[in-house]
Formats: C-alpha cells, sequence, structure tokens
C-alpha cells in the first residue's frame, strides 16, 4: 500500500537530498514537508505544511502520515549559543517526534551524529546522545538513527570549518578503517540513500546506523 512520508529539515543538505528520493519513491504516495520555509521544487505528490515548529499543537491539519523522516540539524554559531542549539537539535525534533506519534506515525528515521555519548566532553555529542535516548522513549513501533560523520556537499549558509573539514576530506577517508570507518566523510545522498533503505525494510524497536552502511 501506498505511504505517507513526514519530512523535516527538507531544506538542509541531507534534507533537500531526502526530498528528491522521496518524491521519487513508489511506496510513498504523497511526501510532507513540515517547517519555516517551503522547498524551491513542485510536484504533485508534495504537500507544504508552514510551521516554526514550536507550537505544533495549533497546526490546521494532524501529522497524519506513516513514516517521520527528520533532518533537522543547525550550528552552535548558526543558533547562537549552546541553547539555540538544544532547541533546534533536542527541543524542536522532540517536539516534532511526539506529535507525529499521536498523530499516528508509527516509525520514525532520524540523522545524529557520528560517535555521540553521553558522557562526552562535547556539548553537541551529549546533545544528541540525550536527543536519540528520549526520540526512542517516545514509542515508535521502528526507530532509527542514522549517524553520519563529516557530511560533504555545498551548504547555503556558511560554515568555515566545514568547509575547511571538506577540504581535508580525500586525506582522512583512505585513515578511516576498521573501527573509524564511521568517523569517515559522507555526501548528503549516501546518508539520504542509507535512510531511504531502511525504510524499504522491515525492522522493529531501536536501532542505530554508523555510516556509511
Amino acid at each position: 500500500m501506498a505511504r505517507i512520508a513526514l519530512l523535516v529539515g527538507a531544506t538542509g543538505l541531507v534534507g533537500t537530498a531526502l526530498l528528491d528520493r522521496l518524491l521519487a519513491a513508489p511506496e510513498y504516495a504523497t511526501v510532507i514537508v513540515l517547517g519555516r520555509r517551503a522547498p524551491t521544487l513542485g510536484h504533485a505528490k508534495l504537500r507544504f505544511v508552514q510551521s516554526t515548529l514550536e507550537n505544533l499543537d495549533d497546526l490546521a491539519d494532524p501529522l497524519v502520515a506513516d513514516d517521520l523522516f527528520c533532518c533537522l540539524g543547525t550550528t552552535t554559531k548558526a543558533a547562537g549559543g549552546n541553547a539555540g542549539l538544544e532547541r533546534v537539535d533536542y527541543t524542536m525534533v522532540l517536539a516534532v517526534a511526539r506529535a507525529a506519534q499521536a498523530s499516528g506515525v508509527t516509525r520514525f528515521f532520524g540523522v545524529s551524529a557520528a560517535g555521540v555519548s553521553p558522557t562526552s566532553l562535547a556539548f553537541y555529542s551529549r546533545l544528541k546522545a540525550r536527543m536519540e535516548q528520549d526520540v526512542a522513549a517516545v514509542g515508535f513501533a521502528s526507530t532509527q538513527f542514522f549517524r553520519p560523520s563529516l557530511l560533504l556537499g555545498a551548504r547555503s549558509e556558511s560554515r568555515p570549518a566545514e568547509a575547511f573539514g571538506q577540504k581535508l576530506a580525500p586525506l582522512l577517508s583512505p585513515l578511516c578503517v576498521g573501527p573509524l570507518r564511521k568517523y569517515r566523510p559522507i555526501t548528503a545522498e549516501e546518508v539520504a540513500d542509507a535512510m531511504l533503505l531502511k525504510a524499504r525494510q522491515s525492522a522493529s524497536g531501536v536501532q542505530v546506523h554508523d555510516l556509511p552502511l
């Protein structure tokens, strides 16, 4: 049966790549994009629902879908500090997950980050670990997290540190073997492909995927 996909973070690097794939996927009859800005492309399967993601109870239409794909994410600089980062990468993600699950969504596919740990010295790593823990507790039949390392691709906003890392990527990749493979730089398209691949498989419970698969 044709399914309905709900996508948040559709204008980001991974979200843009995933939106293209979801619209082309025959198993999805409708792709609902939830967010502040509408995607630039038009498609018969695409439906845009505008929201700040902070007052989801005020939505005119409930988030009726089968699968939630969450690609929300920002940087400390863009968010204006750790509090802003937490607001996007944790609070908004959890709010969308809870609202979607309450509306009948049964599967969650979310982008996290490589090497997350609740005991990390890095705030970002601890935040992502807390996000995974609390989203897993929401109660989806299937909850899957994808942990990419440095993302390769052209962003719309300036991220100098990430741009520098992308220049080093050809030198870093050959060194990331064995246990370090999960830290290998990866393209947004590869992350999107991994998410759709897992969505096409039957799985239950909580799964964490280090990338590349």
